[in-house]
């Protein structure tokens, strides 16, 4: 037990002792972190243990892993993927899409022209991010699947979309988002990977 001890001990003192460039990399820090709501209780049906569903798969692929983060922030969409009776299509956006944005997901003009620099200080501001990037993720989620080429339909946030294809390629609409790859299709739906950002103030 004492050998398990100095040996963990050892591990952790050489890790501090590492210069910055050699201690592990930590992702960009992407700004507040933002509040979890409250888990409210839910008639799903989860997977059993032998159904692949789309929290299974959803956060596997390193190039959509921030925007696979971002929906484990609220309870109801985390539910959503485990539910076996509710088909849904994702449309993640690639990492680098999102770190080019101008401003962060849970940001919005409206409230920096409403509130100021301080639109996100304190609870009412970290409640605010979260409605904010709630909505965001919601516009990247179809309820359904499979999605046939040119049915319009409602994301979760409300707002009317359909695809086409162009030259080859699925084109989200409006907006003309190109989906570089469908990720994963598992038992409740899909996860397309696309190249841009939708439904962007």
């Amino acid at each position: 037990m004492k050998a398990l001890i100095y040996t963990l001990l050892a591990a952790t003192l050489t890790a501090a002792a590492l210069p910055p460039f050699q201690r592990p990399i930590m992702d960009k820090n992407l700004g507040p972190a933002i509040p979890l709501p409250n888990k409210s209780p839910t008639a799903s049906k989860p997977a059993d243990s032998d159904t692949i569903v789309l929290s299974d798969v959803l956060g596997r692929d390193r190039e959509i892993n921030i925007f696979a983060g971002f929906t484990r922030d609220f309870a109801p969409m985390s539910e959503r993927f485990d539910d076996t009776s509710l088909n849904t299509t994702i449309l993640a956006p690639i990492n680098s899409a999102i770190m080019a944005l101008p401003r962060k997901p849970w940001e919005d003009p409206e409230d920096y022209e409403n509130l100021g620099t301080e639109a996100y200080e304190g609870d009412k501001g970290a409640e605010r991010a979260r409605q904010n990037l709630q909505r965001f993720v919601e516009a990247h989620v179809v309820p359904a699947s499979p999605w046939k080429e040119g049915d319009k339909l409602n994301t979760l946030a409300g707002d009317e979309i359909w695809w086409e294809t162009k030259d080859g390629v699925k084109m989200i609409q409006p907006g003309n988002i190109a989906v570089s790859s469908v990720a994963s299709r598992v038992y409740n739906g899909e996860v397309w990977i696309l190249k841009g950002v939708r439904n962007y103030k």
